[in-house]
């Protein structure tokens, strides 16, 4: 990509300034992501879950510990005044895994049929993700691109520069990646405890473990690749964009826990 300081023209808003697109994209994907604390804040329900439902085989006692731990870290945030972006996010995800789970019971299934309907959202969800954001690749149009664009004032103009158009289309399959990873490695856990052929209580364990050990981790082990990949170049931007990013960027701080820090 062009060096930062290549046909700078001093005042002139139409040229680079300090401000790069990988260093926009960091902050960006670091708000994503939610930095460690984000992913334990979804890891962690999960885990409550698993365990409290394995003891007892009470459904409806996982579901409450789960439930209860998650409000207990949006409490948290609250009174730290911090985004409850990720909280809310785990108890979305509880609220639905709990529908799929209710949904099961209508339908007679027993207490381990419905314990395992509450991991169905999570893979249905990787494998939308998976198909989308290759889709957004393959076409050319890749999902990251608009982030960059959502800070920049201008949804497309990244597609009008090939090597920001190239960067966003890696940082895109990188994402794919730990969602492809998940679908390959649950959905057999899955379909086996449903089907008879595993032990349900073996299925509903290895989906717990496989959730929490190729959840945050294998995000952290993307961001990483990521982090590599926007380190290796610098492309500058104009003014005016600069100044967008820089608007959308500052507002508000506390979206990006000091977690982060190693990311950006």
């Amino acid at each position: 990509m062009t060096d930062d300081s290549a046909g700078v023209i001093p005042g002139d808003p139409h040229h680079p300034t300090g401000q790069t697109v990988e260093a926009v994209v960091r902050q960006q994907l670091s708000k994503a992501l939610g930095g460690r604390r984000g992913m334990l804040e979804a890891a962690v329900p999960t885990v409550m879950f698993t365990f409290t439902f394995l003891a007892t085989k009470d459904l409806r006692l996982a579901l409450t510990v789960s439930l209860v731990t998650a409000v207990g870290a949006l409490i948290v945030r609250l009174a730290q005044r911090s985004s409850p972006q990720f909280c809310i996010n785990a108890l979305i995800g509880i609220g639905i895994g709990a529908a799929f789970a209710l949904r099961a019971a209508k339908a007679g299934g027993d207490a381990n049929d419905q314990a395992l309907a509450y991991f169905l959202p999570g893979l249905l969800y990787n494998a939308a993700y998976t198909v989308g954001l290759a889709f957004s690749s393959i076409i050319r149009w890749p999902l990251v691109g608009f982030m960059v664009g959502s800070v920049t004032g201008d949804l497309t103009a990244w597609r009008k520069d090939p090597q920001i158009l190239k960067l966003c289309n890696r940082l895109t399959w990188l994402l794919v990646l730990p969602c492809l990873a998940r679908v390959v490695v649950q959905t057999p856990f899955y379909v086996l405890g449903k089907s008879g052929e595993m032990s349900p209580d073996t299925a509903i364990a290895a989906l717990g473990i496989a959730k929490i050990a190729m959840g945050w981790p294998l995000q952290l082990a993307a961001l990483a690749a990521m982090v590599w990949l926007l380190a290796r170049d610098s492309t500058p931007m104009s003014a005016e964009q600069a100044e967008a990013a820089a608007q959308k960027l500052s507002a508000p701080a506390d979206d990006v826990d000091e977690d982060d820090a190693t990311a950006r």
